[in-house]
């Protein structure tokens, strides 16, 4: 982010909000499809290309399954995003402490930042996610998943049956994907944005479409660089004490690869980047406008439209 906005307003928790909201609502069709292609073939099963997937969901369960588990990101949007942009605020400053606060901070404290910003947030993320793949693949494998409707009973159902243990079921594999993607994604942000608009992390001056650029490519290159192991934590997560096929990440790994092929680590990857590059853009556009509005009395440049 720019200059020295390292503190978080009201109105700025508002943005990530409704930003946070926004990008939930419009990715989530695209999130289940990815996660449905992801754990496909698990115990055998059909086709896993996207049109597939969305084409059987639809006729089988109808559109309404495809925001199935929605709820669970909603409820902790508001304070998730809050808390990595936060977060990611002070380290980007703590890693480079050779950078005047007035300054933005430099390329090293973005991504280590960014690093340290994706292994804290995962603590939060992890059982988010677990309820809410549970919920997506309810009806797509029901032999994978509990038969509650909503994330409160599940997330209730899997604390009864496995305890602690099974609510963070999978964070190791969360934080091995979600650390080195969050320094990849916050510092191909800032350097895309500097790149196409020279000057802009100072003056905080760029377009709209110089930050949903600059946000969608962050988000792209984040997913690309740890899809592997998004596709290892689905499988993980979609597992009950009474499906258990894996033994942990490697054990997943191998058998993964010896039953489909390489191939299989890159399942969805399409879908992933679809819509990694909208949402993440609308995000960060949110983000920096309120940014400018907060912090730079209202002086955004918005000659540019998409």
């Amino acid at each position: 982010m720019s200059g020295n906005q390292n503190h978080m307003h009201p109105t700025l928790q508002g943005a990530t909000r409704f930003g946070g909201i926004a990008g939930i609502v419009s990715g989530y069709p695209l999130d289940t499809i990815r996660i449905r292609q992801q754990s496909s073939n698990i115990f055998g099963g059909s086709s896993s290309s996207a049109f597939s997937v969305l084409r059987n969901a639809i006729a089988k369960e109808g559109p309404a399954s495809l925001y199935r588990g929605m709820g669970a990101p909603l409820a902790s949007v508001t304070f998730q995003n809050a808390a990595v942009f936060q977060t990611y605020a002070v380290l980007s400053r703590v890693f480079d402490k050779s950078v005047s606060p007035k300054d933005p901070p430099s390329y090293k404290g973005v991504a280590l930042g960014g690093v340290g910003t994706g292994a804290l947030q995962s603590i939060i993320l992890s059982p988010v996610e677990l309820i809410k793949i549970r919920l997506q693949l309810r009806r797509g494998a029901n032999h994978l998943t509990e038969p509650q409707k909503g994330p409160v009973m599940v997330a209730k159902n899997i604390w009864r049956k496995e305890g602690l243990t099974g609510i963070y079921r999978g964070l190791g594999i969360t934080v091995i994907r979600d650390a080195p993607a969050h320094g990849i994604y916050f510092w191909t942000y800032e350097y895309v944005r500097e790149q196409l608009h020279p000057g802009c992390r100072r003056s905080g001056q760029e377009s709209l479409t110089t930050m949903l650029t600059a946000g969608g490519l962050a988000g792209v290159t984040s997913w690309i660089s740890c899809y592997p192991f998004d596709v290892v934590k689905t499988r993980l997560q979609a597992q009950t004490p009474d499906s258990l096929k894996y033994n942990g990440i490697v054990d997943c790994l191998r058998k993964s690869i010896k039953e489909e092929g390489h191939a299989v680590l890159w399942r969805g990857l399409g879908t992933a980047v679809a819509r990694a590059f909208v949402v993440n853009g609308a995000v960060f556009a949110a983000y920096e406008i309120t940014l400018r509005l907060l912090f730079s009395n209202g002086n955004i440049q918005m000659q540019e439209t998409i």
